[in-house]
């Protein structure tokens, strides 16, 4: 039997295409190769997106898969149309000089296979070198896993999260315009939408950043069910670990605007962004009426952004 040798190219950065072996996940990214080479061989690697955790040999892209079954099916024929060619050369050699009956055989086919080095995907320009385990790899959107050593940062996956926030909000205009090309109706439903998804991921983000720090800290008790997704709550477990608190890491102005938006992200998830007599009253807010619907633009998102970013800087400097 015969082996098939295949060389996978790295891209112009020296960086090795991957694919998560996960049918759930499927997410693709690079890593180093002298890392893949190095680091991550004959190890369990981790998908940067899901965490998802699978042998060294599992993590081929579905093209790279694709070409190598093509590839091998190729030299398998090449490999086929020789023994056979050999055949007929055999038995042409064999035949005797008779002027009457001539017989001879002939293979036609593919000739034969040269294997060519299996190109890269064009280069991801998001690269992360993980400081834990100075693994370098590369990816498209968010990375929340490090291949080689699994480390989740909590920093990380928050900066993440913003930034994706912050790109939907810049796009949301070449969004409107391309959904128009359908219907305009759709275009107002669908941009509606992502802002208000918008203000609910960045509750969502601080909510899960302050979670994961919090409970990391050696003075700190057990955190209540849901504690940071209410201000109050969440205010008194950093005043008993840091001794300050939100009223001391944002201005007076900012601490009633940063309610009104976990309110009114409240309200989305509860009511469909129905105002009721309890949003009112929590908030002071008088540009609703009860049984109005909020509206969502998209400075309230970055507003609410600027505040979770601070508030997180806050928290680190303490740590």
């Amino acid at each position: 039997m015969e082996n098939l040798d295949l060389q996978i190219m790295a891209d112009g950065k020296g960086y090795l295409d991957r694919e998560c072996p996960s049918a759930e996940c499927g997410f693709k990214f690079k890593v180093l190769l002298a890392d893949w080479t190095g680091k991550l061989k004959d190890q369990e690697v981790h998908c940067p997106q899901c965490g998802h955790t699978s042998a060294y040999g599992n993590w081929f892209t579905t093209e790279q898969v694709e070409e190598i079954r093509d590839r091998a099916m190729q030299r398998l024929a090449s490999m086929v149309r020789q023994s056979l060619a050999g055949a007929a050369a055999d038995f042409n050699r064999r035949q005797y000089n008779n002027p009457f009956v001539k017989m001879s055989i002939s293979v036609r086919g593919p000739s034969a296979t040269f294997l060519l080095p299996i190109p890269a995907m064009e280069e991801m320009q998001q690269v992360i070198a993980r400081t834990e385990c100075a693994t370098s790899y590369a990816v498209v959107g968010s990375a929340f896993f490090c291949p080689c050593c699994g480390h989740n940062s909590a920093e990380e996956t928050f900066d993440n999260s913003l930034a994706n926030i912050v790109g939907m909000v810049r796009n949301l205009s070449i969004i409107k315009e391309a959904v128009s090309a359908v219907s305009t109706d759709e275009a107002e439903n669908t941009c509606r939408s992502l802002l208000e998804k918008g203000l609910s991921d960045c509750v969502v983000t601080m909510q899960r950043f302050c979670e994961v720090t919090y409970a990391g800290l050696s003075n700190a008790k057990k955190a209540p069910f849901n504690a940071f997704q209410k201000l109050d709550v969440g205010g008194d477990l950093w005043r008993e670990v840091f001794g300050t608190s939100y009223s001391d890491w944002l201005e007076e102005h900012e601490i009633e605007r940063l309610t009104v938006f976990f309110q009114r992200r409240h309200l989305l998830q509860h009511t469909e962004g129905m105002v009721d007599e309890k949003y009112i009253s929590k908030t002071g807010d008088n540009t609703y009426r009860e049984g109005q619907r909020i509206v969502v633009r998209e400075n309230d998102v970055l507003e609410l952004l600027g505040y979770i970013k601070t508030i997180k800087e806050r928290i680190v400097r303490q740590l």
